[in-house]
């Protein structure tokens, strides 16, 4: 076990499991927050007392994902000062800047709002509450955004130069703007929607398939449907365009990703691998199964490329990435999920149409219920296997092109990072046994129909008694 006494290895490591881990609770706050404002905003029109209790139920769900995405969050941009001081020291007045950025603009804003979002119902006008709503939503993809910058920078470099091994800033714009930056903001943030509506779907789903709320929580099963027949195919052609920039702008992770061992001139029509099985070591693939002149299709909606498809043999083996299998299917996985979200969307919207969705019908719907129960969980996989495909593609570099990850971590014992992996590895560990015990308790309890509405006086902008309730406006299926 070499790997126990390698730095870079370990820090790798480390740096995975702190990312993976973290990824998992920001992926559903970015999402729920622009659903919450969905809900609040149909509870302000309608007065229909539903969206409100949807929205006092769900923010429970959203409180706890900030917590643990907080507490995983902090340790693992503390990294880049213990574990990565080299690759810090490098590109740190822009790099730090941009971590900076998200830290004040973004965090320190959706953690101002959350106490007004979680405790204002009662104490402020509703304007005012849903005002603050809006912007714990926004401050959450605001760090998406500046995350996404960070990164994408990592991947196409601009806006300045390396001089005597550190990045000099000449445009500022340019740098955040860099050719990945869009297409990755757009994708991620798509992402994360597209994951929480199909967690609130799937937890929709599993309290219709078992009888509880049927009436309530089809409002919310509804409601999820609406916004996916946009977000479903629009993250389709998001990552089509993502899989275009890497065709252009990283040719080794594209040859990663197809397990692409030979290069394919311009101009001459490409199969694309659909299940192969990668061999570094005799660089070929074992076996394959590949669709005929389906590449340029899926690149550029084109059967010949104009540019050739490089293969991994066209770079020495210390300049291609390796881990072959990792990122081959975890690309795979990505779309397959895709596709499978947009197809049990479009069967949902059609059993909608047909009126199988209806307070009456939905719960004869087994089959399709059990399909959503099964996708709440895909959205994560989803995500995290293009986070593996994105940074793993990129080796053997941090900054593609310009600083090699060997070069980037810092001079400590491969001792201190193994006993630094272990702790994390610990405590993540409890953590997530936390939330799976929270959540899944406020998933039993469900919705508090007893929580008071806001009163008279609060909805006129009156500060009032929290106790001071309607008494008579309560969901439709509590009247009954």
């Amino acid at each position: 076990m070499e790997f126990l006494s390698d730095t870079v290895v370990l820090s790798r490591l480390q740096f995975a499991v702190t990312a993976i881990f973290h990824m998992l609770w920001p992926v559903l706050t970015t999402g729920m927050g622009i659903y919450l404002v969905i809900v609040e905003g149909l509870w302000l029109k309608t007065h229909n007392p539903d969206y409100y209790y949807h929205a006092r139920f769900w923010s429970k769900l959203y409180v706890l994902n900030f917590g643990i995405g907080v507490a995983t969050g902090v340790p693992m941009e503390f990294q880049f000062g213990t574990n990565w001081a080299s690759f810090s020291e490098a590109v740190g007045n822009f790099f730090g800047s941009i971590l900076g950025f998200e830290a004040s603009m973004a965090f320190m804003l959706e953690a101002a709002f959350l106490g007004i979002m979680v405790f204002g119902w009662q104490r402020v006008n509703p304007i005012m509450h849903y005002v603050a709503t809006i912007l714990v939503a926004f401050g959450a993809n605001l760090s998406t955004f500046w995350i996404l910058a960070a990164n994408s920078w990592m991947q196409t470099p601009a806006g300045g130069e390396f001089v005597d091994g550190k990045f000099i800033v000449s445009d500022y714009f340019q740098a955040i703007f860099n050719p990945f930056m869009m297409n990755s903001v757009l994708h991620m943030f798509f992402g994360t929607l597209e994951t929480s509506l199909f967690v609130i779907g799937g937890i929709s789903a599993w309290y219709i398939l078992n009888k509880r709320h049927s009436a309530f929580f089809s409002k919310a099963l509804k409601i999820v449907l609406a916004v996916a027949i946009a977000v479903a195919p629009l993250q389709i052609y998001i990552g089509h365009l993502s899989g275009e920039q890497v065709y252009h702008h990283q040719p080794s992770k594209l040859a990663a990703m197809e397990a692409q061992w030979e290069t394919i001139p311009a101009g001459v029509a490409a199969d694309w691998s659909l299940l192969a099985f990668p061999n570094e070591t005799a660089e070929q693939n074992d076996w394959e199964i590949k669709v005929p002149n389906a590449l340029g299709y899926i690149l550029e909606f084109k059967k010949e490329l104009p540019e050739p498809v490089l293969g991994l043999k066209e770079w020495k083996p210390e300049d291609r990435p390796h881990l072959l299998g990792l990122i081959y299917y975890s690309f795979r996985i990505m779309i397959a999920i895709g596709f499978f979200f947009a197809g049990l969307m479009l069967v949902s919207v059609l059993q909608w149409l047909r009126g199988k969705l209806s307070p009456e019908n939905i719960t004869q719907q087994r089959w399709l219920l059990v399909a959503w129960i099964f996708a709440a969980p895909l959205g994560y996989i989803a995500v995290e296997s293009g986070w593996i495909v994105r940074c793993v593609g990129r080796q053997p570099w941090t900054v593609y092109g310009q600083i090699r990850t060997v070069d980037a971590v810092s001079n400590i014992p491969a001792s201190n990072v193994l006993t630094s992996l272990l702790s994390f590895s610990g405590v993540y560990t409890l953590l997530f046994c936390a939330a799976l015990f929270f959540g899944s308790r406020i998933i039993r309890r469900g919705p508090n129909f007893n929580l008071p509405l806001p009163s008279s006086e609060t909805q006129a902008g009156v500060n009032t008694d929290p106790g001071q309730f309607i008494p008579d406006e309560r969901p439709l299926e509590t009247q009954q």
